[in-house]
């Protein structure tokens, strides 16, 4: 825990952003979580002005969810599962579409509910979650890095080559600290991301910045639900390629180097901004009426510039 402590207005004021009293999550336990955020982001004492922009910047929403999930709130808990179960099962499509994957995710619930105890306490994988990002980008991250745990163990087993050219060899020019292939992630991603077709940028900012479902971006798109899922997974995949070419042939890495970068970011999930990398969309969706931010200011016109009393 940090030697200083936030001001007591501004815990309330977070408090109240976060809606904490819905999950009976008290102002001191929400005090502490916000100071743990905070001594994970600054390595040294930030100032106010420092404070006040990092605490704005966080999804205090699901900040005080997490801190509820893992006092062990029933309510809190129901309505993690009713609401992130989808996001965990299409991330483990995602990652593998047989289904092999979905395991991971049902795995990921007794760490997160907290199964095991510790000097009388249960120890929770909420207790990882800082707010940087939302709760469902952290959730996804975590599947990911779980995955790249079990293919490490299994290829730990594989046979080794025969020849020892065939070992990948570490390059001097890339023995990058994580903060360094962070930066180098969030460059070689922007790019890639930036080359995509306008209409897939799209997609993945309604999916991953604005957490919406696969039905609400095909009601915005026009397109069936199942090929909005194809689209996406279309687009990751051309995402991750596209990143495993750059950093190979710009950035001349190793396939290990290259692995290590990907595991960088999923160690530390906050340090990339999704909104940043994908971009506001124009059309921005809003998920009670289906309709985009562009649909709603051509309506809101036609109404102003219709002669009153004039019919529809």
């Amino acid at each position: 825990m940090p030697s200083w402590r936030l001001p007591e207005s501004t815990v309330a004021r977070m408090h109240r952003k976060a809606r904490a009293d819905r999950w009976a999550v008290s102002v001191d336990d929400f005090a502490a979580v916000l100071e743990r955020s905070i001594a994970k982001a600054f390595t040294s004492e930030p100032d106010m002005r420092e404070i006040d922009r990092y605490l704005s910047s966080l999804h205090l929403e699901d900040l005080a969810l997490a801190c509820a999930c893992a006092s062990g709130h029933d309510g809190a808990w129901e309505h993690f599962v009713r609401e992130h179960r989808p996001v965990l099962y299409r991330a483990a499509d995602a990652i593998d579409s047989s289904g092999g994957s979905r395991e991971l995710a049902d795995s990921l619930y007794g760490e997160l509910f907290g199964l095991v105890e510790r000097d009388g306490v249960r120890r929770s994988l909420f207790a990882y979650f800082h707010g940087r990002s939302s709760l469902s980008t952290w959730l996804r991250a975590i599947l990911a890095q779980r995955h790249v745990d079990r293919v490490r163990h299994t290829r730990r087993f594989e046979a080794l080559p025969d020849e020892e050219d065939s070992m990948p060899v570490r390059s001097d020019a890339h023995r990058h600290q994580p903060s360094g292939y962070i930066e180098l992630m969030r460059r070689t991603v922007t790019v890639v991301v930036a080359a995509l077709a306008a209409r897939d940028r799209l997609r993945l900012a309604y999916y991953y910045a604005q957490d919406l479902t696969l039905a609400q971006i095909g009601r915005a798109l026009g397109e069936h639900e199942a090929t909005v899922s194809r689209n996406i997974a279309r687009a990751r995949r051309e995402v991750r390629t596209g990143v495993e070419v750059r950093l190979r042939d710009d950035e001349h890495m190793s396939a290990a180097e290259i692995e290590e970068c990907f595991a960088a970011v999923l160690e530390d999930v906050g340090s990339l901004d999704v909104s940043d990398l994908l971009g506001t969309p124009q059309d921005e969706l809003d998920p009670a009426t289906g309709e985009t931010g562009r649909r709603k200011g051509a309506a809101r016109k036609r109404s102003k510039d219709r002669p009153e009393g004039a019919s529809a």
